[in-house]
């Protein structure tokens, strides 16, 4: 089994029926932050209703990984790094819980289609 770290964009897709995340729905082991389904959510209720966010967001729940102090400084840090990519806290956080997992940050935000470690699929 393989283990992914979903971002917002990635759990979005899979909502909506994008067959290009059918194959990361299957046989993997998915892991994520609180943060990404606080954007969820948000998206969700935007695009649906408080009924279906709230749902999705409670399926999705016991996938929530612990974020420490050295992520969110690291993630700031690469935050700085790469200021003029204008990534959100939420992704920068994503994407060093995912390095250090050693597993792929699944997205399809653009900012990421370069960098090591991006599952990167539209």
């Amino acid at each position: 089994m393989i283990s992914f770290f979903f971002d917002t964009y990635a759990f979005y897709e899979i909502i909506v029926g994008n067959p290009n995340y059918k194959a990361y729905t299957k046989n993997a082991r998915i892991i994520t932050t609180q943060l990404n389904l606080m954007e969820l959510y948000y998206q969700l209720i935007l695009a649906y209703d408080k009924k279906t966010a709230l749902e999705l967001f409670k399926r999705y729940e016991e996938l929530i990984a612990p974020i420490s102090n050295g992520a969110i400084i690291e993630a700031m840090d690469f935050r700085k790094q790469h200021y003029k990519k204008r990534l959100s806290y939420v992704d920068c956080v994503g994407y060093i819980m995912a390095k250090n997992a050693g597993i792929p940050f699944l997205t399809g935000d653009r900012q990421f289609k370069e960098m090591p470690n991006v599952e990167f699929v539209k």
